[in-house]
């Protein structure tokens, strides 16, 4: 009953309209039959922000090597935004160096590409690299960091303050599963980060150092993405796992684990739980969309396309019963400008209606000038 209860709220939700930050409904409770062995977790479909499933999804708690989610992510967005480049050369300080905990072994004044240095944070979760890349961006981790709690607030991850970019024990050093499913989710909005996080074995130093994925769900779990494991004494075992099937990516945060199994456990039951229950459904109209007339225009019709994806996620057994409608305007008068509505696509889920998604203009459709008309009206004549 709650899986059909919670199929119900996240279709009235209107879920794939959602801003991209912003998670579905209420998430599913403890009746959902779902059990992990840790103190909070949660489970989000990447695409949609609809929350599956979550345990204590608010605590605020230790994150560990977790935190380096937020870490990969300021370095993909400067990346995708020109101002760094995979290429760009690192040089390690002394203070990189000095790192503890899981590392690469870099050396002072030791250089390595920004691709060099991803690979050794999101395969090996080198906390050295990690501090290399933020000194590399900011200047020093401490302005790094500073920009990581602020891109958390952007974000709207309310339960988070980071005190480093590596995730090693700090006072104060928190952040909740909901929150790290937020940042995940940014994360793997930035293509290039798969390339990195779904890496099982590489090496660095011209193959002289061997790397092993943190992450033992790449290895085994069909159709892993990547996403971050983390563990301290006090965090206990952490994992924020990605994984995509059919089209569909999930987001399973577990933390505070109280071994490495029980984490990795906790996340492919979430996952399995997901990718059962349910799937992504392609809402696209069965045939093509027809032109609109235009009148006093340049062009005699304008091209209406879909202003959104028309993608929803639906429980498993509901997949059938996706069925959409068109509605457009009869005509429009010139001038039409692009994305101008021209009418909708009304999605339904059996009989009822979950979503409409505007059909827009494709292009500027010019009202015709006083000379184009009289032009046009002699050439009428004269035909």
């Amino acid at each position: 009953m709650k899986r059909q209860f919670l199929a119900a709220l996240l279709l009235a939700a209107g879920i794939s309209s959602l801003m991209p930050r912003a998670f579905a409904v209420e998430p599913a409770s403890d009746d959902s039959g779902v059990t992990i062995a840790a103190k909070a977790g949660i489970l989000v479909e990447r695409e949609t922000g609809a929350v599956l499933f979550e345990q204590n999804a608010h605590e605020a708690l230790e994150p560990a090597s977790v935190t380096k989610v937020m870490t990969m992510l300021l370095v993909a967005e400067a990346i995708d935004q020109g101002s760094l480049s995979l290429e760009d050369t690192v040089t390690t300080s002394a203070y990189a160096a000095g790192m503890g905990g899981s590392q690469v072994y870099l050396k002072e004044g030791e250089q390595m590409t920004v691709h060099e240095m991803l690979k050794a944070v999101a395969v090996a979760s080198g906390n050295d690299a990690a501090v290399a890349l933020a000194e590399h961006l900011k200047g020093s981790e401490g302005a790094f960091v500073d920009r990581m709690n602020q891109r958390a607030q952007e974000l709207g991850m309310n339960d988070t303050h980071f005190c480093n970019c590596t995730g090693l024990p700090a006072e104060g050093h928190v952040t909740s599963a909901y929150d790290i499913a937020i940042m995940s989710r940014e994360l793997l909005s930035h293509d290039l980060i798969r390339d990195y996080t779904g890496i099982w074995m590489d090496t660095l130093r011209d193959g002289q150092f061997q790397l092993a994925n943190t992450n033992k769900l790449i290895y085994y779990y069909d159709g892993a993405t990547g996403l971050k494991t983390g563990s301290t004494q006090g965090a206990g075992f952490c994992i924020s796992a990605s994984a995509m099937r059919n089209g569909m990516e999930l987001i399973a945060v577990v933390l505070g684990s109280e071994t490495s199994s029980d984490r990795f456990e906790s996340a492919k039951t979430l996952l399995n739980y997901g990718f059962g229950g349910w799937a992504m459904a392609e809402a696209a109209p069965a045939e093509p969309i027809q032109a609109v007339p235009v009148t006093l225009g340049t062009a005699d019709t304008v091209q209406p396309v879909l202003q959104s994806s028309p993608r929803l996620l639906v429980t498993r057994d509901q997949l059938g019963q996706v069925t959409s409608q068109v509605t457009l305007a009869e005509t429009v008068e010139a001038p039409v400008h692009a994305g101008d509505v021209l009418g909708t696509l009304t999605v339904s889920v059996g009989e009822q209606a979950v979503q409409e998604i505007p059909l827009v203009a494709a292009e500027d459709v010019p009202r015709l000038t006083f000379g184009q008309i009289f032009r046009q009206m002699l050439g009428e004549m004269a035909g």
